[in-house]
């Protein structure tokens, strides 16, 4: 067998980069914190396949986000995973926001992405309880249960050779002459190559392989809700607003997921903790160095008025309700139930901006996945080529 690849983060982008290095010939170890697979983002997400509308052309999340939504459901459908294509709607509610409607158009068919321009009686043909002045059909989004990915993609690994350890930290890297040591809470590993898929704690460890990562993560809490079983016959499938072009968040949209309900949300908060999946929920030393991080002051003066907007959902289910009333009026006053929370891994920049296109950052014997916002999940298999290839880890004859 070739080279001793190991991958920090069993979340879908280290798996699926995993499976790929296996597929290729090479011995695989994939050591993870928790104590199960995806239990960060990976798992705690709207479970969408996102078509590649909403990314700048000539992106790498355009190009793999596009090519991600046909391989993410070639593999699901092959390895028995729930996937459905079902498609959605994005909708201006207001005449204003008819142009950024159409620019949002434009970039879609520049990407590559088939759709539609629906008028509202068009678009009430999909969704009969939508409130619109124009929508667009979007027919290659699709919804899948992630976590069965990650479960079918260890299934793939193990059945390749390759090992997947939880319960395992990372606590250093050390360079040899012909790769890595990697220090772990379970001992010494070897490794001619290291690539860190860590979320929310991926600067930390770039930092332990003696590289600056040059950005913040800055963890943003995303939270949802689901529809009452009384409420979910008003959404067919899935509902999304016109984003704010200026933001990384879509903005609260109703999704119907895999495995029967209706998710609502999220909305977009400072979380106290990387972790940070509740309001009570805070490590005083990370939200210490959150704040000290001076792009976070500089971007809380370019967008308060929408981070003051977002706590306000937060804190008061009524004004979530009131925004999500804005797609779909008919929702009862008691149409929300509480759901589990994510976080994003958001790098942040000390300038204030944002990272917003999946960003890698290398050293010797190593490669770390700093930023892989949406649609990472859906993109995930080519991201794992896209990193194999990175590391110029060639098929063994």
């Amino acid at each position: 067998m070739g080279s001793h690849i190991v991958v920090a983060g069993a979340g879908i982008i280290g798996l699926a980069t995993a499976y790929e290095v296996a597929r290729r010939g090479h011995r695989v170890t994939v050591l993870e914190k928790e104590d199960r697979v995806a239990a960060h983002q990976s798992g705690r997400n709207s479970g969408v396949i996102h078509s590649g509308l909403y990314y700048a052309p000539g992106s790498l999340k355009a190009q793999l986000g596009l090519a991600g939504a046909s391989s993410m459901v070639r593999f699901a459908q092959s390895h028995g995973v729930a996937v459905d294509v079902c498609g959605k709607l994005v909708v201006a509610t207001r005449p204003e926001e008819v142009p950024a409607l159409e620019d949002l158009r434009s970039r879609g068919l520049a990407n590559g992405v088939p759709l539609r321009l629906l008028t509202p009686e068009q678009a009430r043909t999909f969704e009969p309880e939508v409130d619109c002045v124009a929508a667009l059909r979007v027919e290659s989004t699709g919804i899948i249960d992630f976590p069965g990915v990650a479960a079918a993609l260890v299934r793939a690994i193990e059945r390749l050779g390759g090992e997947v350890h939880l319960g395992v930290r990372v606590r250093g890297i050390r360079r040899l002459a012909n790769g890595l040591r990697i220090t772990t809470s379970n001992g010494l590993v070897p490794a001619h190559q290291f690539v860190a898929c860590c979320g929310l704690q991926a600067d930390r460890v770039a930092r332990l392989g003696g590289l600056d990562p040059e950005v913040k993560i800055v963890p943003f809490r995303g939270e949802y809700f689901e529809l009452a079983a009384h409420q979910v016959h008003l959404v067919k499938g899935l509902i999304y607003p016109v984003p704010d072009p200026s933001l990384p968040f879509l903005g609260v949209h109703l999704t119907r997921m895999i495995h029967g309900g209706v998710h609502a949300g999220p909305n977009a908060v400072l979380a106290l903790a990387r972790e940070g999946y509740r309001w009570r929920d805070v490590n005083p030393l990370e939200l210490a160095e959150t704040l000290r991080w001076p792009g976070l002051m500089k971007l809380g003066q370019q967008h308060w008025k929408s981070g003051v907007n977002e706590v306000s959902r937060s804190l008061w289910r009524t004004k979530f309700l009131a925004s999500l009333r804005k797609l779909v009026p008919a929702l009862a006053d008691d149409a929300l139930r509480p759901a589990a929370a994510g976080v994003r891994a958001q790098a942040l920049r000390k300038d204030g901006t944002l990272v917003e296109d999946f960003h890698f950052v290398r050293g010797p014997y190593q490669l770390h996945v700093l930023n892989a916002p949406s649609p990472a999940a859906t993109a995930a298999l080519e991201i794992g080529q896209r990193i194999a290839d990175e590391l110029a880890i060639e098929p063994v004859a």
